[in-house]
């Protein structure tokens, strides 16, 4: 075990963080999500809550900060709620790493899963919640000296 990552976080997903470049996107997919069937790099994070992979992902990379919406939740279909606690767990372990971050964008069901299909991958996590699935686009590391 590395220090400072969290245990949520896989060797497999590791390697996926640091493979993606700047402006490539990963999904954080509840467990209902078609992840096998949209894109052919699929991590496994079974049992294991979006709030907590937020948390371990913070830590290591940044979001884009050059894009209006770094950040997309699907939205719900027509006739169905929103648990809008979901969104707010996600956007209080945001904070935590990157508060400028522009507010959460909503994008409907299909054209998330077309931007499903040409994310770098697709993470199945264990969450159960109702439109629970997120994307996030990778940015340019911050300058160190």
């Amino acid at each position: 075990m590395l220090i400072g990552i969290k245990p949520c976080i896989s060797a497999e997903l590791l390697s996926v963080l640091y493979r993606m470049g700047h402006g490539d996107e990963i999904v954080l997919a509840d467990a209902f999500f078609t992840g096998d069937s949209l894109n052919s790099r699929v991590v496994r994070a079974d049992g294991i809550r979006i709030p907590d992979l937020l948390d371990g992902i913070f830590r290591l990379i940044n979001l884009d900060s050059y894009v209006d919406d770094p950040v997309v939740m699907m939205a719900p279909s027509k006739g169905d709620s929103l648990d809008l606690e979901v969104e707010k767990r996600y956007r209080e372990v945001l904070d935590r790493y990157w508060p400028k971050t522009p507010p959460i964008q909503r994008m409907e069901r299909f054209a998330f899963y077309e931007r499903a299909k040409k994310a770098f991958a697709v993470v199945m996590t264990g969450e159960t919640v109702k439109y629970g699935n997120i994307i996030l686009k990778k940015g340019v590391p911050p300058v160190t000296e």
